[in-house]
């Protein structure tokens, strides 16, 4: 469903992303993790049309992103870190707007958006406006919008990220059940590792830019000798604090002065 191959990002004299190669299947929950600014929303970029690659080359369900943007955007969902959902509006309102955005025919987003916040229990809180959820409802209904369209694939840029164990719980378990019933491919990055040992069929870690290894939460446990998969990530990737928003300044930097040349 993904294909990755020898995927190179740079910005100026700064390699964001170095010769990455990775395949996801069909149905397939992967889990790209890494410490920050080691290239992961790079690549998530890339893969969802945002930044075109210096090199290398990316599929998605068959499909070149660069070459049928377009198409591509049809097949994904995608929920950034950032909040998108417009709190002015009610739940309802926030999953009309984009099933018109992805011309989902009224039937079928009607009867998509029902049983999409039901799945996410929201569905009691539809004509709410969304200023008033939770952080977790938040999380909900922006995973739940993701799905209307009936993508291929969904990316989830860690979207657990600030909420408490039960909602980071409930939320995986819902996501978990729409993978199974619709055989839904899901790309996720995340911090959790307890999250991602529990929820990822496969895994995938990079850090500086390349991919240090991938396999089975199993898998890289035993290759790293580790009982959790923590220990095993803090041994392939170090355990010195990294600044994400000094590699983000730098790739800023590089970038404006390639636009001051051109």
């Amino acid at each position: 469903m993904i294909r990755v191959q020898n995927l190179v990002k740079t910005f100026g004299t700064v390699t964001a992303v170095n010769d990455v190669s990775f395949d996801v299947a069909a149905g397939e929950i992967f889990a790209f993790l890494g410490p920050n600014g080691a290239g992961k929303t790079t690549t998530i970029k890339m893969l969802t049309t945002l930044l075109r690659p210096t090199s290398g080359t990316i599929e998605l369900d068959g499909l070149d992103p660069q070459k049928r943007q377009n198409d591509a955007r049809q097949r994904f969902g995608i929920v950034f870190q950032d909040p998108s959902l417009d709190g002015e509006l009610t739940a309802l309102e926030n999953m009309e707007i984009h099933g018109v955005l992805y011309h989902v025919p009224h039937k079928v987003r009607k009867q998509r958006t029902e049983e999409l916040l039901n799945l996410f229990e929201l569905w009691e809180r539809r004509n709410d406006q969304v200023k008033k959820f939770s952080g977790g409802m938040k999380r909900r209904l922006e995973i739940a919008r993701g799905f209307l369209h009936t993508p291929r694939i969904l990316f989830l840029d860690e979207p657990t990220l600030g909420l408490d164990p039960q909602s980071r719980n409930q939320l995986w378990n819902h996501v978990k059940k729409v993978n199974e019933a619709e055989n839904v491919t899901v790309f996720l990055t995340t911090h959790y590792m307890d999250e991602a040992d529990r929820v990822a069929h496969r895994i995938g870690i990079i850090d500086h830019g390349k991919l240090v290894t991938q396999g089975t939460p199993k898998e890289i446990k035993e290759q790293t000798g580790s009982e959790s998969l923590e220990d095993a990530f803090l041994k392939l990737t170090g355990s010195n604090i990294r600044d994400e928003s000094a590699n983000s300044t730098d790739q800023l930097r590089q970038f404006a002065k390639m636009w001051s040349k051109r």
